[in-house]
């Protein structure tokens, strides 16, 4: 290999007829219809796609692009006002924060968490619903491999479209091993996927759980369901009926939030911003057929809701804070014992002062702090 190649070990993919082999990533000199990332003075980044006789235009000057055609990757180029600028080819994660969205994507730091978690590994057969914007087929891919095949599901065909354009863009060719089938995926899977032959299903959609039947088919024994969603009520919803189904081992919930460090000398602190919560993933393995999974001994659980409960918004589902029946009673004893103390001492607004009698034989005590005493002792035996 020469050092005008276009390839590298993680190079370009792409047989003599134009297909497909595997998921890549060009080097060598900047070529016509690459995209470069140009980072400026301030660490601004931008991306174009280079073109002969284009300019690229910022409020400091003009940068032509043929100035940036032919030199190596990682080379720094010079505008016309003196303006320096950092020449590189973005990385994937750089691709996927930058590229067209047809809808919003899976952020990087979940993208890797999933392929770690749903172990997606070379030679896979991946269901993914939906496509979003392509960010995360693109992962998919590269995970896969050429010898895996990625099933991917859109609803709408908008979006479809820019996943399409985004994945040849970053690869260069449209991949072999990658279908796109438009419909809802309940309908759609049963006729595109036999029964057991999917590795792995990644579900990126609202409502989960509405397709759990027909993954549940698709999947090999042992195989790994993952659902990524962006909040706690759906978080609750599918994770209830993941176990609800009797298919799949007891779901595994987390988040993923990642935060920078500002390093330089001695000044060594946690940057101002960070990417806080994005969404829950969560993730089961398909049992094999007429297993029962084995009850885990805990406590019975006092958060069951039903569906009906979901719809109708219960304060459960809107995360209201429950409180369990021992610590309600107490709560009522203790509020009890704060009105009888007060209302022996005449303090509640609703009559005078209670007469005090004769001392008792043999005491100091006067009614008034005998119904005082009393309804402590009350209160403390109740305890």
């Amino acid at each position: 290999m020469n050092d005008t190649d276009s390839t590298s070990d993680t190079g370009t993919g792409i047989t003599p007829n134009g297909e497909y082999t595997q998921v890549i990533q060009s080097s060598g000199p900047f070529r016509v219809g690459d995209r470069v990332q140009l980072t400026g003075p301030k660490n601004k980044l931008n991306t174009i796609t280079l073109e002969p006789g284009k300019v690229f235009h910022t409020h400091r000057g003009i940068l032509a692009h043929d100035d940036i055609i032919g030199l190596p990757d990682a080379s720094v180029v010079v505008n016309n006002v003196g303006v320096e600028h950092l020449a590189l080819r973005p990385l994937l994660n750089d691709f996927v924060m930058s590229m067209p969205r047809g809808a919003a994507i899976i952020y990087p730091k979940d993208a890797a968490q999933i392929l770690a978690q749903a172990d997606i590994f070379p030679g896979a057969t991946v269901v993914e619903a939906g496509v979003g914007s392509g960010a995360l087929s693109l992962w998919l891919l590269r995970a896969i491999g050429p010898a895996g095949h990625l099933a991917s599901f859109e609803r709408r065909a908008e979006f479809a479209d820019v996943a399409r354009d985004n994945v040849a863009t970053f690869l260069g060719a449209d991949p072999t091993n990658w279908t796109i089938t438009l419909g809802d995926l309940a309908d759609a899977l049963p006729s595109a996927v036999p029964d057991q032959t999917a590795d792995r299903v990644v579900l990126d959609m609202l409502a989960p759980w509405e397709c759990l039947e027909a993954v549940s088919a698709a999947l090999k024994p042992g195989g790994v369901l993952l659902c990524y969603v962006a909040t706690v009520t759906q978080l609750s919803r599918v994770a209830e009926a993941i176990r609800g189904t009797g298919f799949y081992t007891n779901p595994d919930s987390n988040e993923t939030m990642v935060r920078g460090w500002h390093v330089e000398g001695l000044a060594v602190r946690p940057d101002h911003r960070m990417i806080g919560h994005t969404g829950f993933l969560i993730t089961a393995r398909r049992l094999a057929p007429d297993t029962i999974l084995p009850e885990l001994k805990r406590r019975p659980s006092k958060t069951d809701f039903s569906d009906a409960d979901v719809e109708a918004w219960t304060p459960g589902a809107l995360g209201e804070r429950s409180v369990s029946g021992k610590v309600m009673r107490k709560r009522v004893r203790i509020a009890e014992t704060g009105a009888a103390i007060s209302k022996a001492r005449g303090l509640d607004g609703r009559g005078p002062v209670v007469a005090a009698p004769a001392e008792l034989p043999g005491t100091a005590q006067t009614a008034t702090d005998a119904a005082i005493s009393g309804a402590a002792d009350s209160a403390a035996d109740a305890g």
